[in-house]
């Protein structure tokens, strides 16, 4: 009896659960891969020849290959300026990033108070503005406040841009710290700062690397805002280097590509090296 109502009853449809170890999952990956890396290698191949090779075959492969454009970049003392001013600013802004969005990730995720999650919207609001809107404001006040010319006028306006994103990543990871560590560490007779430097920093260390990483290569990449505040030669960063050397040697195409390639590699460097904290610091992000 119990066979025949079975027998009866539609069979249940299930849904096969997606497999991403099929090969139209690694075809798609490894046509986004080439998609991404091949400018790159074009770029750093393109440094090992000549212009003549390249204009006689710009998708070839260097023969023979030259080491010239690389050794006349790296004795310019102009690039390596540019490489000093590049690490100050990332670096400072960097620094800033990382300690004003603990310390607002910290407050918003660990303290209970009216209007908590109507500043943290419109902490999320600043991911849909446009730095691009404000540059002609932004100048305008950092010149009001005579800081045209100096690393500041750099340095504290990606700060600001940069910490919506910083704030969205820290605060689920400085949320999901159980409650109990705070507690125990209280009756052992630490204080909110000191559960924060010894406790939860320690325990947001992906998350950390990743707003760290990331305020890093934006920084060292930004082009916009450094052309327009430093109007001084000696405080120009490697962008800004890039475009003052193509415009010296517009017919050294090789020489150019060799100094773009020199300008990104710390940017390369900082991703290959960190690539697995940052993807840990974006799942716990997504997760929170």
């Amino acid at each position: 009896m119990i066979v025949a109502a079975n027998a009866v009853l539609p069979p249940t449809a299930k849904r096969r659960p997606i497999s991403w170890g099929n090969p139209l999952t690694y075809a798609l990956a490894l046509a986004v891969a080439a998609v991404s890396i091949t400018p790159v290698v074009y770029v750093i191949v393109g440094g090992f020849r000549t212009t003549p090779q390249i204009v006689a075959d710009p998708a070839g492969l260097p023969d023979p290959w030259v080491w010239d454009n690389y050794s006349r970049v790296l004795t310019q003392s102009d690039f390596w300026r540019q490489v000093f001013n590049s690490a100050v600013v990332s670096l400072g802004t960097t620094i800033g990033v990382v300690v004003l969005g603990v310390c607002a990730a910290f407050v918003l995720a660990r303290y209970t108070f009216r209007g908590r999650e109507v500043l943290y919207t419109f902490f999320t609001l600043g991911l849909l503005f446009p730095a691009g809107a404000a540059i002609l404001p932004l100048y305008l006040m950092l010149r009001d406040l005579n800081l045209i010319n100096s690393y500041y006028a750099v340095i504290l306006p990606q700060v600001a841009f940069a910490l919506p994103l910083t704030i969205v990543i820290l605060r689920p990871f400085l949320t999901a710290i159980p409650r109990e560590l705070e507690d125990a560490a209280a009756i052992d007779g630490t204080g909110r700062l000191g559960f924060l430097w010894r406790i939860l920093l320690p325990l947001s260390r992906p998350a950390l690397v990743t707003v760290g990483i990331l305020a890093f290569v934006t920084s060292w990449n930004a082009f916009l805002l450094p052309l327009l505040v430093l109007g001084d030669a000696s405080l120009h960063t490697l962008p800004l280097g890039v475009q003052n050397f193509s415009s010296q040697y517009t017919s050294d195409t090789a020489g150019i590509l060799a100094f773009t390639s020199l300008a990104m590699l710390p940017a390369l460097i900082f991703f290959t090296f960190a690539e697995k904290q940052i993807v840990g610091g974006l799942q716990g992000a997504v997760k929170g």
